[in-house]
This record gives C-alpha cells, structure tokens and sequence, in this order.
C-alpha cells in the first residue's frame, strides 16, 4: 500500500501533465490560443495566490507534528498550500473550461494525487484544500474578467467544447 501512496503522490501528477498536454494538441489552433491565454492568467495567477497564502498561514507537517518519518522525505518548511496540488489542480481546472469530461477526470487524478499526500505523511487536508481553493479563484478571476467573452466570441458554449 504504501508503494501506491508514494506512486500517487510523486508520480501520478506526470500522467495528468501528460493528457493536459495530449488534449491541448489536439485542438484547433484557435482552442490552444484560448487554452494559452487561460493557462497565462489561472496557474501565475494561482501561484501568486498561493505565495500569499503561505505568508499568511504557516502549517507545520504532519510528520514533524507526529514525530514520524514521512513515506516521502520532504524538508521541514511550510506545508501551505501543497504546490503539487495546485499545479495540477490548475492544469484540471484550465482544460476543464473546454472540456468537462477530461476535467472531470482530471480532477479526480488531482484529489488522488492530495490524497496520496496526505496520506505520505507531508500535507494535511488544509494544505490541499488551500490550494485547490487558490485555483478556483484565479479561474474565477479569469472566467468573469476575461474568458467568458472569450468564448463567447469564439462561439462555442463551455458545453460543447471539442472533446477528446
């Protein structure tokens, strides 16, 4: 079980980079520009979010609060939010706004992914509820300041978004 863990919590964020990036070349040159100017503005976004975050919540790790040695070795710094979890869960969020089935399952790779985290010993839920919380508001950000009249020009409701 915990091989899994460590697979899941070091790894599996490769697999998820992996189909964002199968899927965005597939596209229309016309989705990938929308794809890249979405991406410029939701992960810098995030992480500026996340920076500040993390200057204003110090949360020390599980293993250093427990006094056990964690499945992965990870230095003693802040544990908030967990930058694993916001990339991909910035990935999930920017090819979900084209297409809701693959950011369905790309999500689902994203909470695996906090999961296998936490459960390694490294993050706790707060971690990973911080950063996924981060990328929804930076993709708030962008969906009502610049992506809604984006596709609304491009004409292609959310919904109907070219599929896989």
């Amino acid at each position: 079980m915990n091989s899994i863990i460590i697979i899941c919590a070091e790894y599996l964020y490769l697999v998820l980079l992996l189909a964002a990036a199968i899927f965005f070349f597939k596209q229309p040159r016309k989705i990938q520009k929308s794809m890249i100017i979405c991406g410029v503005i939701v992960a810098p976004l995030s992480y500026i979010l996340a920076k500040i975050g993390s200057h204003l919540y110090y949360d020390t790790r599980p293993f250093v609060v427990g006094h056990f040695i964690p499945l992965i070795p990870h230095a003693l710094d802040n544990g908030f939010p967990s930058d694993h979890m916001l990339l991909v869960s910035a990935v999930a969020m920017i090819v979900t706004f084209y297409n809701k089935r693959l950011g369905a399952i790309l999500w689902v790779l994203a909470l695996l992914v906090g999961i296998a985290r936490v459960a390694a010993g490294i993050h706790h839920v707060t971690d990973i509820a911080g950063s996924i919380i981060f990328v929804l508001i930076a993709a708030a950000v962008y969906y009502f300041a610049l992506g809604k009249k984006q596709m609304e020009r491009e004409k292609h409701p959310i919904e109907n978004r070219v599929r896989i």
